[in-house]
């Protein structure tokens, strides 16, 4: 299983960026994917999960500002991340369980400048 994440960089508050998760070596349409982050100094937390019927959950901190969806086509699961706050800086990595394992991509950093 591999997980490839894209699209991070420095924004400034208020601005947009999507990240983009490319996986490879899973039925992607059979498996929910997730968006979790880490922010230097503090535990990795849940950001998004997607579920195989397009269903999703949100970590409170970015209800109503990010949007998490999927290609099932490309294999790919999206996040838009909309009003950016620098307390959204972090690394951002997506994950798949598979037959009870977590496998995590690289991540991509994000910076939120204010």
């Amino acid at each position: 299983v591999q997980l490839q994440a894209s699209g991070g960089g420095l924004a400034q508050a208020g601005g947009s960026l999507r990240l983009s998760c490319a996986a490879s070596g899973i039925i992607f349409a059979n498996n929910a994917m997730g968006w979790y982050r880490q922010a230097p100094g503090k535990q990795r937390e849940m950001v998004a999960i997607v579920r195989i019927r397009d269903s999703t959950t949100y970590a409170d901190s970015v209800k109503g500002r990010f949007t998490a969806s999927r290609d099932n086509a490309k294999n790919t699961v999206y996040l838009q991340m909309n009003s950016l706050k620098p307390e959204d800086t972090g690394v951002y990595l997506c994950t798949v369980v598979v037959s009870g394992r977590n496998y995590w991509g690289q991540g991509t950093l994000v910076t939120v400048s204010s």
